[in-house]
């Protein structure tokens, strides 16, 4: 890495009356010419945003379900982020996809985040005042604190930098912070943002206090700071601003999405203007793909008669009744790349999309925060602070109950260790496809023994997938180790 990557100082046109992300790329431009008027602001911030379209080949960083292929939860025949490579023949610098992909690995895409941000927070100053400037310097500080928390999730020790780049030495070598820096740059900017961001509802791709506030809790839970935890989430339930959505698959396709009163931050789409560069729905479902597939181990999670179960995957036999979207065919193992011993994805599958085709242009949000996850983080840190006590039942029992999921209350009774197990299972089947199990399994310490030899197929038992207790931490890739010789060093293990 060279002292930053790549700046996108404007990647996208203004915001359109400063309501709805204009997602347009301008032609051209210069930080030299640039800053110079308040519309210009509203051009950079959109392109700070834009850098959250992060791609990595047919896919991208910022779409959360493909890291659930690094779990025990899903499969990726074609290797998509990289996954089904890190899981069976380990991780390496040099590592594909997400991990360690020259141009577009995670590290590249977050640090090209965390560029603009800088640019951006160092400059804006010039052309805004008041209550916009400090909103808009808010919601770069999230982008940036989002992005050092993801480096901090998987890499684990990485450079921190702040300054900006246009104006600092470019070509200067960087060395490693800790793990323990890196998070506290994390939380020094999502709390400029939470005071900085507006008190008020996630609707429009701007995110908003909580956003930064939900983000945060993920921070104090990853640091086991389980009673500050417990208190900002449970400031959020009861600021009431956000609800459960009572149709629980809305939250993942268009347009039900731009309503849900659930969804707390996004990665937003707007096709045919900004559609995903290859349709989800096609990687998701159609011949040829199909590359997020439920293992028999995440099936077995479900308790007897849980929808969730059938509103996230498809099962053989499934018919366009039950969502399958080829009309005149049944689903079937073993046909069209459905790989038999799994169960391809029906979350994120848009279900008014009949007998998708190559070319499809769809536009479903990547939803990195809802209102359900508040709910069970409070729960999770409340039982860790002081054990199950009423509000933890209450939480959890309220994310089970929601309308169309009506699954009946836990028991009376429990320990803190089985409320434990409860609030872990509770996560599973709710967050299915999501993107967060891998990082739960982590945070918990339970990655190593759940995937070290772990059977993704039991129809093929004597393939395993591998995991040591060093693949807590990334690779940093090696192109990036090389580029910074030798100020840069690699994580241990590797």
């Amino acid at each position: 890495m060279k002292r930053y990557i790549m700046i996108f100082l404007a990647a996208v046109a203004c915001l359109a009356s400063c309501k709805k992300l204009d997602l347009t790329p301008p032609d051209k431009l210069s930080n030299t010419t640039f800053w110079k008027t308040p519309a210009d602001a509203d051009l950079a911030l959109t392109g700070v945003y834009a850098t959250l379209y992060g791609q990595n080949g047919q896919i991208s960083t910022y779409a959360p379900m493909w890291y659930e292929n690094f779990s025990d939860d899903s499969y990726t025949q074609n290797n998509q982020a990289g996954a089904q490579q890190a899981l069976i023949a380990g991780l390496t610098p040099n590592s594909g996809g997400f991990i360690a992909d020259g141009s577009h690995s995670l590290y590249i895409n977050a640090y090209q985040g965390i560029a603009a941000s800088n640019t951006f927070l160092a400059n804006v100053g010039k052309v805004l005042t008041g209550d916009k400037l400090t909103q808009y310097q808010g919601e770069a500080y999230f982008i940036r604190g989002f992005n050092y928390f993801l480096l901090a999730e998987t890499y684990g020790n990485v450079p921190v930098l702040t300054a900006d780049p246009i104006t600092s030495d470019f070509k200067a070598k960087v060395s490693k912070s800790s793990r323990a820096d890196v998070l506290k740059q994390v939380e020094a900017d999502l709390t400029k943002a939470i005071a900085s961001l507006p008190d008020q509802k996630y609707t429009n791709g701007h995110v908003v206090k909580a956003s930064a506030q939900g983000i945060m809790i993920r921070v104090l839970l990853f640091e086991k700071r389980y009673t500050e935890a417990a208190a900002l989430a449970k400031a959020v339930i009861n600021g009431g601003l956000f609800s459960l959505n009572n149709n629980y698959p809305s939250n993942f396709y268009k347009p039900d999405q731009q309503s849900s009163p659930e969804i707390m931050f996004s990665v937003q789409f707007q096709a045919p203007t900004i559609p995903h560069p290859n349709s989800l729905t096609m990687i998701l479902i159609l011949p040829g793909y199909v590359d997020l597939q439920g293992t028999q181990d995440m099936i077995n999670e479900y308790e007897t008669n849980d929808p969730r179960e059938k509103m996230t995957f498809f099962f053989p036999g499934d018919t366009p009744a039950q969502g399958w979207p080829f009309p005149g065919t049944v689903g079937k193992p073993g046909v069209n790349n459905w790989t038999a011993g799994f169960y391809p994805s029906k979350k994120w599958v848009d279900p008014k999309i009949v007998n998708p085709q190559p070319g499809l242009l769809d536009d479903q949000d990547y939803v990195w925060l809802r209102y359900a996850d508040i709910k069970l983080m409070y729960a999770e840190a409340q039982n860790e602070a002081v054990g199950p006590d009423a509000s933890v039942y209450q939480q959890v029992n309220e994310v089970r109950a929601r309308p169309g999921v009506n699954m009946a209350a836990l028991p009376a009774g429990l320990s803190q260790a089985d409320m434990r197990t409860k609030i872990r299972h509770e996560r599973r089947v709710e967050f299915a496809l999501e993107g967060l199990r891998y990082f739960d399994l982590r945070r918990w310490g339970l990655a190593t023994g759940k995937l070290n030899g772990f059977t993704q197929n039991p129809l093929i038992p004597a393939t395993k997938t591998i995991y040591k207790d060093n693949f807590d931490f990334w690779p940093i890739p090696q192109s990036e180790i090389d580029r910074n010789a030798p100020v840069l060093t690699q994580n241990d293990g590797y």
